[in-house]
């Protein structure tokens, strides 16, 4: 990971333009329902946030992407699990772990909307929160308006450590 992890950041810094397309790419898989589970953008974009503020590149572009990129990662989401609510059951990975639908479900119930804006700083049920919320048929208006409130404060939570710490240590 160490590698892979120092030669995106080189990239970055050798080809700024690239750096908003890369990380709204990775705001994005990391906001797919079990896509998020084999990509590891929460250490790569924190890093890169570390870069920002170690660096010439803007901090504006770069939040923005990270925020497109997860509130579209999410809608992409909401909208896979509202195409197949009635078959979820039936869909790897969710027939394999019968479970995670009815705890889900409670989660979701109890805290509504909420539970959009709680469980993105949530790792592991980042991204299968969205698809519950399609499943269970959130309102979409609803789910957009949690969606694209919560995302750029997730950005901004995501990115700004690193560039905060490495503007300080400069």
């Amino acid at each position: 990971m160490s590698s892979a992890l120092d030669g995106l950041l080189a990239f970055i810094v050798a080809n700024q333009a690239w750096a908003a397309p890369i990380v709204f790419a990775l705001a994005f898989f990391k906001s797919l329902a079990f896509v998020s589970l084999v990509v590891p953008a929460t250490l790569l974009l924190v890093a890169i946030g570390g870069l920002v503020g170690a660096s010439h590149i803007a901090f504006v572009p770069i939040w923005l992407a990270v925020t497109l990129g997860a509130g579209l990662g999410d809608w992409a989401s909401y909208a896979i699990g509202y195409r197949i609510k009635g078959r979820a059951r039936h869909i790897w990975p969710l027939s394999r772990h019968p479970d995670l639908l009815p705890r889900g479900e409670r989660f979701f119930r109890r805290w509504g909307a909420m539970s959009v804006v709680l469980c993105r700083f949530f790792s592991p049920l980042r991204a299968t929160i969205p698809l519950l919320c399609g499943i269970f048929e959130m309102g979409w208006w609803t789910f957009q308006l949690a969606n694209w409130l919560s995302a750029p404060i997730w950005a901004f939570v995501l990115l700004a450590p690193g560039g905060l710490l490495a503007g300080w240590l400069q």
